[in-house]
């Protein structure tokens, strides 16, 4: 009985013969995502305030301007567990990841980079005092 209603449907549709259903077009263009990148900052104070951080950068839309100065005064072990996850999250969806002074951490998606300077060798550096 089913299969012969759904027999007849496709047959139908096949063959051209007008079912009388009506059918819906839809404008795609309407359901447009806003792709805007967003700045967040973020105080991170304890261990547990990372996956904030994290649910934040799997969006793919977020730049995350992170201060670990509570954190890193309170307990560098977890610092460093809480910066290590996020780096790993970082290298996974292919952003950046820098630390700007001893309190801030800056991460960003995989189409913004973060452009760090190689560092000054010494060698370097007393070649040109001697000018």
């Amino acid at each position: 009985m089913v299969f012969d209603k759904i027999k007849k449907a496709f047959s139908s549709s096949i063959s051209g013969e007008d079912s009388g259903e009506e059918y819906i077009e839809i404008d795609l263009g309407k359901e447009e995502k806003q792709n805007k990148v967003l700045v967040k900052l973020f105080a991170l104070k304890q261990y547990e305030e990372v996956n904030e951080i994290l649910n934040s950068l799997r969006e793919g839309y977020t730049i995350a301007v992170i201060d670990i100065k509570l954190l890193r005064q309170k307990d560098s072990i977890e610092l460093k567990r809480a910066i290590s996850k996020i780096k790993k999250t970082t290298d996974a969806l292919e952003g950046s990841i820098a630390g700007f002074g001893e309190n801030i951490v800056i991460v960003t998606p995989s189409f913004a980079k973060i452009h760090k300077e190689p560092a000054k060798t010494k060698e370097t550096k007393s070649r040109f005092d001697d000018y």
